[in-house]
């Protein structure tokens, strides 16, 4: 498979990472073998306990699934390299400066952060000044 190779100079990823706030809530859910039939998670992750998955809350409420944390997911609209260095970094630092946690997820394309969801006017925000901000 060939594709266009992701960006991998920290400056260009900050300055071009356009930080998007997708509709809706999400919530992490979590099971022991496999996800439900039927389930169309935006991210899920097999561990040795068993398997997280990345579902909209109208979804998981739908299915009477359980869950502790209802998340707001921002995308990272640039394409940056699986192999960048410092992304994360300095995006989990800009959000941890304002009290926002964040757990991040790489696309082949994206990043993707969920953060609580009442912070995510703030966390969006904070993202968009570090994106402006000039160059150290």
């Amino acid at each position: 498979m060939t594709g266009m190779a992701g960006e991998r100079d920290l400056r260009t990823l900050l300055s071009g990472m356009h930080p998007v706030l997708n509709p809706g809530r999400y919530v992490y859910c979590t099971f022991p073998a496999k996800v439900p039939a039927g389930l169309r998670p935006v991210v899920s992750v097999a561990e040795e306990e068993g398997v997280t998955v990345v579902v909209p809350q109208e979804e998981a409420d739908s299915l009477g699934l359980r869950y502790e944390y209802v998340a707001a997911w921002i995308t990272l609209r640039i394409h940056s390299a699986l192999d960048a260095v410092g992304l994360t970094a300095a995006v989990a630092a800009c959000l941890a400066d304002e009290g926002v946690s964040c757990n991040v997820v790489a696309g082949f394309h994206h990043d993707h952060l969920f953060v609580t969801a009442d912070d995510a006017d703030r966390a969006l925000s904070a993202l968009q000044s570090l994106s402006a901000a000039p160059p150290a």
